[in-house]
């Protein structure tokens, strides 16, 4: 496990639940508490079977990778890959407009790579609550297998092939949430973030079938599962920012305040590139581009939401 954030402890966590032992990478391994838990997940003990070290493990049976998306690509180019990477980062690289696995792919070529992504808070897979996640792959019995390895009757994985609108699903959840976010900071209400919530799903089926994926990923625990969880979820650190900033905050008052990464914020613009490349229309995604970049208000955001024509519904158009 490469990363001891909050989601690289959850998992490692969860790894040894699953069986295995765990050589856990961090930045500073020394940072243990007394209790012999690591900082960011301070009220979890870490069992003996979880190593931790500020060196690269030399092989393993399958390599997580948890850091921030904009670290992946350094972190790629310090490790020799010799087993089935998973990435469990989210996001858009916000220059080149690749996700998680084209930067493995670019780097190491003739990887075993899939992404996990699905509605998981950390502290609560840290505590072995219930819950559930997808494993997508394009090789194929390779999601499967590592699902098999990952997997336990409470942490349930499920394996795709969709990896586009896996990869897609947990990128746009953050910046959707952010919207969410804004909309009840602003006073707008509970009906509001149900509309635009329901809106941003469909903007993400529109855009998840010009990447080449399916509509059906997104209605899943990827898609939807996620978006649900991280637009109503108090622990989410996206929907916190829009909160801050319907109420009235910088952005830059908003993250000194958060205690750790948004990502809907550089994932917002990179998104409403990625859709303006394929010519899809995603006004909620381009509402947040906007915003984090300082183009627009909250309140001009709401104005130029509310002002779109309604049509005929069409689900996930």
């Amino acid at each position: 496990m490469i990363g001891a954030g909050s989601w690289g402890l959850a998992l490692a966590l969860q790894a040894v639940r699953a069986g295995a032992d765990v050589h856990l990478w961090a930045r500073d391994p020394s940072g243990r508490l007394p209790n012999g838990a690591m900082p960011r997940l301070p009220d979890h003990p870490l069992p003996d079977r979880i190593f931790v070290s500020g060196g690269m493990p030399e092989r393993a049976d399958m390599l997580l990778i948890a850091t921030p998306m904009q670290y992946l690509p350094a972190t790629l180019a310090r490790i020799e890959v010799t087993a089935p990477v998973v990435l469990c980062c989210k996001g858009v690289e916000p220059d080149s407009l690749r996700f998680p696995l084209d930067i493995l792919r670019d780097r190491h070529p003739d990887s075993a790579g899939a992404v996990l992504s699905g509605p998981n808070f950390a502290h609560e897979i840290a505590a072995g609550l219930p819950a559930a996640a997808v494993i997508a792959s394009r090789k194929p019995g390779l999601a499967r297998a590592l699902a098999d390895s990952l997997g336990t009757p409470a942490f349930r994985l499920y394996n795709s092939t969709d990896t586009a609108g896996v990869q897609l699903g947990g990128a746009a959840k953050n910046v959707i949430a952010i919207a969410a976010g804004a909309t009840i900071g602003a006073g707008l209400g509970e009906n509001a973030r149900a509309a635009l919530v329901t809106r941003g799903l469909a903007e993400l089926g529109r855009l998840a079938r010009a990447l080449g994926g399916t509509s059906d990923t997104i209605t899943g625990l990827a898609g939807m599962g996620d978006l649900l969880l991280t637009c109503t979820g108090s622990a989410s650190r996206n929907f916190r920012t829009g909160v801050a900033l319907g109420s009235g905050l910088t952005l830059e008052e908003t993250l000194a305040s958060l205690g750790g990464v948004a990502e809907g914020v550089p994932t917002a613009g990179a998104l409403s590139g990625l859709a303006a490349r394929n010519t899809v229309s995603v006004p909620v995604i381009d509402a947040v581009a906007d915003l984090v970049a300082g183009r627009i208000t909250v309140p001009d955001a709401i104005e130029q939401l509310l002002a779109r024509p309604a049509g005929v519904e069409t689900p996930g158009a």
